[in-house]
């Protein structure tokens, strides 16, 4: 009698090993692309928390000096520089969309060619919005605001045209090495900066006591280091595929460019403006220099939150395009979820820390006690606001990867605007719920953005969104 020495092998046990090695295939190809991820993300990351420090730090250094100061600083950067700064990045970002294709094309000339070609329109922008900076004390009086704030800020706004073209480059620069995975030397450079910035504040603040001229001083020089830094990179051979010198072809067939550019500004300036709206209801409430303060401290922290996740709208942004330009549908589809999944990861983590540290946060900006009370009662919203900022950029990121900001004007348009800011003026002022109701509306108006975006992602077609990238490239 025999017996058969081998044991035969249950469907459930074949099942198991087939879905153990099907598992261990997801968690090496989500370990690759985190790599890819995080090799664009973090420099990106990186570069745009010292971007954004520039701001915060200069006015924590002004917010010491005095009350008045701090509001007028407030009034200013959330209202006039952010709607220059993002009318700038908006139209950047058609270069982003563009050179991430090529790129991925391998059409690696045409990114110096996309680069210069973003120039052209960038300095005639910033050009255009010099004269709201040479004359902002009298626009804010024409909308009703405090004399003494307006004044102070109108002498700031002086201070802040000098960046208007320092965003000119920055945003280009970044994005045309980003798009080619030279990084580092966007974190090197922002990190060497960052740590002038903080000195230079210091120094011309606190030791000379040079009050706002010395704060202003110190961001300009610091962040003009920045550009420096990167021209030298690019034109001492270090990008040598893709940038040939400069070419007359920059001035050719700019049209189809300025088109993707004003969609694009569109897209970013109805988003940002949103919160600079808010700002200005705000300064029409009782006690003003205080909600201003407190208001734009939350806002501040909420941006800075966010430029850590406006690294994972460059890194989808960039991943998508490169995948759509290569043809390869499938790898963008996967890019998305795997960036989303880490961004969310990384929101709840913020939301835990705002809550937990609600009175504490102000006092880095303020010394006055009721600022920093009003800041506290918006800690819950802030935190909320912060996880809702994890998941929205890399929607906006795959919009750009995929060239499709109109779409995505259309949807802020809506969010923001029709439901948004009504609520939050309803709230506010018919509820009177003050600051705390125009803070309700505004996360409201994400919150709806964020759904919106969430399905028209979900529903896209991938493939069709490949022969349209080839189609705009001339493939």
């Amino acid at each position: 009698m025999t017996m058969d020495s081998g044991v035969e092998k249950s469907p459930l046990s074949v099942l198991g090993a087939a879905e153990r090695q099907e598992d261990s295939r997801l968690g090496s190809r989500v370990w690759v692309e985190s790599k890819k991820i995080w090799r664009v993300a973090f420099p990106a990351m990186l570069s745009k928390v010292v971007f954004f420090g520039f701001f915060v730090v200069t006015q924590a250094f002004i917010g010491h000096i005095g009350k008045t100061e701090l509001a007028a600083y407030a009034l200013i950067q959330i209202i006039g520089v952010r709607f220059a700064d993002e009318i700038i990045l908006g139209i950047s970002s058609a270069t982003e969309t563009l050179s991430g294709q090529a790129f991925g094309a391998k059409q690696y000339h045409m990114l110096g060619i996309y680069l210069q070609r973003s120039w052209i329109i960038n300095l005639v922008t910033a050009t255009i919005l010099v004269p709201i900076f040479s004359f902002t004390a009298a626009i804010f009086k024409l909308l009703g605001e405090d004399d003494s704030i307006t004044d102070s800020a109108g002498y700031i706004a002086h201070w802040f045209i000098p960046m208007l073209y320092y965003f000119v480059f920055i945003f280009t620069i970044q994005q045309f090495l980003q798009c080619q995975l030279k990084t580092i030397i966007i974190a090197w450079l922002s990190s060497i900066s960052f740590v002038l910035h903080m000195f230079l504040s210091w120094l011309f603040v606190i030791v000379l006591n040079w009050g706002i001229p010395g704060a202003m001083s110190a961001m300009i020089v610091a962040s003009w280091l920045t550009v420096i830094g990167e021209f030298v990179y690019i034109f001492g051979g270090w990008c040598s595929d893709t940038w040939k010198g400069f070419t007359v072809a920059a001035f050719a067939d700019l049209w189809p460019v300025i088109k993707l550019s004003v969609s694009s500004g569109v897209m970013l300036c109805l988003e940002i403006w949103y919160t600079a709206v808010l700002v200005l209801l705000a300064s029409y409430m009782k006690n003003a220099s205080v909600t201003i303060s407190a208001f734009s401290i939350c806002l501040n922290i909420s941006a800075w939150a966010f430029m850590i996740f406006l690294g994972f709208l460059i890194g989808v942004s960039v991943r998508v395009s490169n995948e759509l330009g290569r043809g390869n549908a499938k790898a963008a589809k996967f890019s998305i979820k795997v960036i989303m999944s880490t961004s969310v990861s990384i929101g709840v983590f913020f939301w835990i820390f705002c809550l937990v540290f609600d009175s504490q946060i102000a006092h880095i900006f303020t010394s006055e006690e009721d600022i920093a009370e009003e800041v506290a009662s918006l800690s819950v919203l802030l935190a909320f606001t912060i996880l809702l900022s994890s998941i929205q950029p890399v929607l906006s990121g795959v919009a750009v990867g995929a060239g499709r900001q109109s779409m995505v004007a259309y949807v802020n348009i809506g969010c923001y605007y029709v439901i948004g800011v009504p609520l939050g003026v309803v709230l506010g002022y018919v509820a009177n719920l003050q600051v705390q109701g125009i803070w309700i509306g505004m996360t409201i108006g994400g919150a709806m953005q964020t759904l919106v975006l969430g399905v028209i992602t979900y529903r896209t077609n991938w493939d069709e969104q490949v022969l349209k990238a080839s189609k705009r490239l001339g493939a």
